[in-house]
């Protein structure tokens, strides 16, 4: 598929960007520039938070002793001084990653803004190749624009260095992208690792060799260097068997192997592994066998490829036949997984669900899988040569399409647990498990929607990952989705149904009412005509939404009524039903009815607080701040506005992060007590970074005026009591900031989120939501 990206040249030349990895101080400029100096103006004799170091990007730290390719590294190192596009080339398990870390980590300091892995390799799908850079960036935006044009002006001005890595399977697609990013953006250059070049303008390639395998010409064993092949063996054999050395006794037989295995370093690791059970001399004499085995007997030299296949070929026949069954159902996952789901899916049919476990600790052993710890417990990931060798074998039995049902099966069993788990105090823990399981869930889609007879299925499985979509993050994502899924199958099934309201529910928070209005009025219709009421209370309540949005609040509140009536009709109570009541509750307070307001306001509060909820709950302490600034009760305000911030940077939530922010801006025109001055300048400088985050989210204030109002009203008090140079510099200073450094200035912590041996990511938030007092003054 060829995959062609427009030009983005136009919005980096405004130099528009919502929020990215760039590391300017969470005050307003970083020490030294000149030039932000002089865009801060006079803000920078206003207070600043405390500033915070330049992050080094998100490159995985080595697990494993990094030996030899010095001569690579300092090539490597040259041709990224020089070239904006260099592409490390070789075949597989040659060690191509491993050398464009250890360059990136080592160029580190020449990418103030950060040097940043984009897992190519996990990517199946090119038009998902744009998400998967802004995911691996760490920016999130939920307009429908193309990802291309977010990273434009998300990384316009900055200078970091990109790393793809495994792109051999896009490479038109991973071509297209790097030409376009490069051509608008000077300050960028990309590092690609690929078993074949890009053949992209201006790439300049370094072909990766295998590690040498004999000593220099003027020395055998004994004192002196080894073979870099030798020194990673022996450095792998010491991880199996702590005592082992190369000597005088063994060098011969070490280099033997070494130059058997040709010096791919993925060969030279397994065959390390293979110590606990055979003595070098034996795996020697394995390996040889299975040369003549599948190269017909040759024992000429063979081509890089097919030596690293004999030895995987090796290593998979040294495997009992239960292990090779699960190292081949193995291969069906997409990234990384766990014990339950390999269980699952992998079970039966040779395999007992009580073998699985001893099993996986084999191929863990055998090196044929990795460990891999994370905040649940271990989870496991097998190496893509790995994976697509076991995966030819279960091609070849003929077991793949079972396997990629079960493995469907188990994933939509995530989401749907995930939808029931969203409701209650596990929130946060569910939407990190969501974020493990989101390569395999796209997988799973994948295969739903290529698979005749499965698109019913991909309208569930999208639908219901609702919550991940729209709370954590990933509304573009779950448009893509559910936009693909409807157009396959059009038969009015309840899982259609649920597609519809969830694609106008995800369109209205982009302000894209346009799209919002058909697919909520479709699924009403169909809801009549099937007698769907759950399907009818949900479509309701969304076109409650377009009409909020669309500054209609009288007919929002007959909708939202509407809605609760039938969600109490038919039990429904969940965090759509407290939205409902929070959305009713502004529909309301839009109304100047504050006492209607605070009485759905209050219900939503006790449903969070009895439930555990989180993430509705943080909604609810946004319109209570708004009823409590309209009421005058500035203090009060202050705190629900800030703790809303606060638990929506929990779930990556950014529409919840910019409604909090925009009114902390509001609320700093107000004198934080008697006889003290407001601060104007914080006011414009929160202003600044709400719209930065406002691009990321789609319309901004969703094109509503009721939701603009509060943006206008703290405008209007800037202007009128500061310079034009104050009011201009202190907004585009804090259109600097990025998320995290304009989460931690709204919610007044200062640099408190980047001190001494803190991990970026969101400020701390409580466990559960505490109860606030939200009572008119």
């Amino acid at each position: 598929m060829r995959v062609t990206y427009r030009p983005v040249t136009s919005f980096c030349q405004a130099g528009r960007r919502p929020y990215g990895p760039t590391h300017v101080r969470a005050g307003a400029v970083r020490a030294g520039s000149n030039r932000e100096q002089r865009l801060a103006g006079d803000w920078t004799a206003q207070p600043a938070a405390r500033p915070r170091e330049p992050e080094p990007g998100r490159l995985p730290a080595e697990v494993t002793g990094f030996v030899g390719r010095q001569r690579e590294l300092t090539e490597l190192a040259g041709l990224l001084a020089g070239a904006r596009l260099v592409t490390v080339t070789g075949p597989g398990g040659v060690g191509k990653s491993r050398l464009a870390l250890r360059a990136a980590a080592r160029a580190a300091r020449a990418f103030p803004d950060g040097t940043w892995l984009v897992d190519v390799a996990s990517v199946q799908d090119p038009l998902l190749l744009g998400h998967a850079v802004l995911e691996a960036l760490r920016l999130t935006d939920g307009t429908a624009r193309p990802p291309l044009d977010v990273l434009g002006e998300h990384l316009a001005g900055l200078r970091l260095l990109l790393v793809l890595d495994g792109c051999e399977h896009l490479v038109e697609a991973c071509a297209e992208l790097t030409d376009a990013l490069l051509r608008a953006l000077p300050g960028l250059r990309v590092l690609a690792t690929s078993r074949a070049a890009l053949r992209a303008s201006g790439e300049h390639l370094l072909t990766l060799a295998p590690l040498p395998v004999d000593p220099p010409p003027d020395r055998r064993a004994g004192p002196g260097p080894l073979p870099d092949a030798v020194r990673l063996f022996a450095d792998r054999a010491r991880a199996v068997l702590p005592s082992f050395e190369v000597t005088e006794a063994n060098a011969e037989a070490v280099g033997l192997l070494c130059r058997r295995l040709d010096g791919i370093p993925l060969a030279v690791e397994l065959a390390a592994g293979r110590l606990r059970a055979l003595s070098v001399e034996q795996i020697t004499a394995r390996l040889d066998d299975r040369f003549r085995l599948l190269t017909g007997g040759s024992r000429t030299a063979l081509p890089r490829h097919q030596t690293l296949r004999t030895t995987i070929g090796w290593s998979h026949e040294l495997c009992t036949a239960q292990e090779r069954l699960l190292w081949a159902r193995l291969s069906i996952f997409a990234g990384s997984f766990d014990l339950e789901a390999a269980e699952y899916v992998c079970a039966g049919e040779g395999i007992e669900p009580e073998d699985v476990l001893d099993l996986l600790d084999e191929l863990v052993a055998k090196s044929v899988v990795l460990r891999e710890e994370s905040a649940f417990g271990v989870r496991f990931r097998m190496l893509d040569t790995l994976r697509e060798y076991g995966g030819h074998w279960l091609r070849a039995a003929g077991r793949e399409q079972r396997l990629l049902r079960r493995h469907r099966d188990w994933y939509l069993g995530v989401a749907t647990w995930g939808e029931v788990e969203w409701f209650g105090p596990r929130q946060a823990e569910t939407a990190e498990r969501t974020r493990l399981a989101h390569t395999n869930l796209r997988a799973a889609l994948e295969f739903c929607l290529a698979e005749p007879g499965e698109e019913q299925i991909a309208l569930l499985l999208a639908a219901t990952l609702w919550f991940y979509w729209v709370g954590c993050g990933h509304l573009g994502e779950g448009r893509h989705w559910l936009d693909r899924a409807l157009a396959l199958d059009r038969e009015p099934t309840e899982a259609r149904a649920k597609a519809l309201w969830v694609t106008g529910y995800m369109a209205t928070l982009q302000g894209d009412l346009g799209t919002a209005r058909p697919a909520l009025e479709e699924c009403r219709r169909q809801a009549l005509d099937t007698g769907d009421d759950r399907a009818l209370a949900y479509a309701v309540h969304r076109q409650g939404c377009v009409a909020l949005i669309g500054d209609d609040p009288e007919r929002a509140a007959e909708l939202f009524e509407e809605a609760l009536w039938h969600y109490r009709t038919i039990g429904e109570l969940n965090s759509n039903v407290v939205m409902a009541m929070i959305e009713l509750g502004l529909a309301y307070l839009f109304q100047a009815d504050p006492d209607s307001a605070e009485l759905w306001f209050g219900q939503a509060r006790e449903v969070c607080e009895e439930h555990g909820e989180q993430w509705a709950y943080a909604y609810v302490l946004y319109a209570s701040a708004y009823s409590h600034y309209l009421d005058g009760a500035v203090q009060p305000a202050r705190a629900l506005a800030r703790e809303c911030v606060r638990l929506n940077h929990r779930f990556h939530d950014l529409l919840g992060i910019v409604l909090g922010i925009d009114l902390l801006a509001l609320l700093e025109t107000e004198p934080p007590g008697p006889g003290e001055p407001a601060d104007l300048c914080e006011a414009r400088v929160l202003q600044g970074a709400a719209h930065r985050i406002w691009r990321a989210v789609g319309n901004p204030f969703l094109g509503s005026r009721s939701f603009f109002g509060p943006h206008q009203e703290c405008a209007e008090r800037a202007r009128a009591g500061l310079t034009e140079q104050q009011y201009e510099d202190c907004y585009r200073a804090g259109g600097r900031l990025d998320l995290d450094a304009a989460v931690c200035r709204a919610l007044g912590d200062g640099g408190a989120a980047d001190g001494p041996g803190h991990s970026p990511g969101p400020c701390p938030v409580p466990p559960a939501p505490a109860p606030s007092p939200v009572r008119n003054s």
